[in-house]
């Protein structure tokens, strides 16, 4: 699929089995020190989607689940919450949090085995930059809610300079100081979609609500490290 100067899906340069190694237990590791050393930036992350508020009974969908780092900001006795996940080591330590039920074991970026408009609501947070095939994971995303259903995002803004420094100094120092190799490969990996591209293929299927950038001291991407978005199905 083409949109414009974007094309899907991405076919990044493949890494070599070290590279790939220490990928996988980085991300294991940045899923338990982010909490801990940036919890400021969580509290954003996981902090403005919560606080965007469901109505009692709401169904909603996590995908990009982790290992449940979201789960504490949510209020978790007024929704059916139910969270897919791709990595099968995440899926266990989420069903030690969750009913094994609501723990799901998938790829978004695939048709998953639910009815169409199963869900009130679907949360991703610093999920969609991942995706290789971004179009057909937001298709999947729209089939599965409901008409004027929720779809509450947080981004990096991949490809603005206040994010490039800020990974610099957080993500990319703590690989290279515990792994000892380059770690521009493995983000080109991983970090497939850049802000804009994101932000544009969510214009297909959905309409912006409500929208904040973090840290907030001017508006835009550029200068920003996150942004969150409230959107409604159309």
């Amino acid at each position: 699929m083409r949109r414009g100067d974007y094309r899907w899906p991405k076919r990044p340069v493949a890494l070599s089995e070290a590279q790939e190694q220490a990928r996988e237990a980085f991300m294991l590791a940045w899923h338990e020190v982010l909490p801990r050393r940036y919890a400021f930036v969580e509290r954003f992350n996981h902090g403005y989607v919560a606080g965007l508020g469901v109505e009692p009974g709401t169904r909603t969908l996590e995908i990009g689940g982790g290992i449940g780092g979201h789960l504490p900001f949510e209020d978790l006795a007024k929704q059916d919450y139910h969270v897919l996940e791709f990595r099968p080591e995440f899926c266990k330590r989420l069903e030690a949090l969750l009913p094994a039920e609501r723990v799901h074991c998938g790829n978004i970026e695939e048709r998953q085995p639910f009815p169409d408009a199963s869900f009130d609501r679907v949360v991703a947070i610093h999920v969609l930059e991942h995706l290789r095939d971004l179009p057909r994971a937001i298709a999947e995303i729209a089939r599965l809610l409901r008409p004027g259903g929720i779809f509450d995002v947080v981004l990096p803004t991949e490809g603005g300079f206040a994010y490039e420094v800020a990974r610099k100094i957080s993500a990319e120092n703590l690989f290279r100081r515990r792994f000892g190799i380059d770690y521009t490969p493995i983000i080109r990996n991983e970090h497939v979609n850049t802000f804009d591209e994101v932000r544009s293929l969510l214009g297909d299927d959905f309409t912006i609500e409500e929208s904040r950038y973090y840290p907030g001291l001017l508006p835009g991407p550029e200068l920003n490290v996150c942004a969150g978005f409230r959107l409604r199905r159309t």
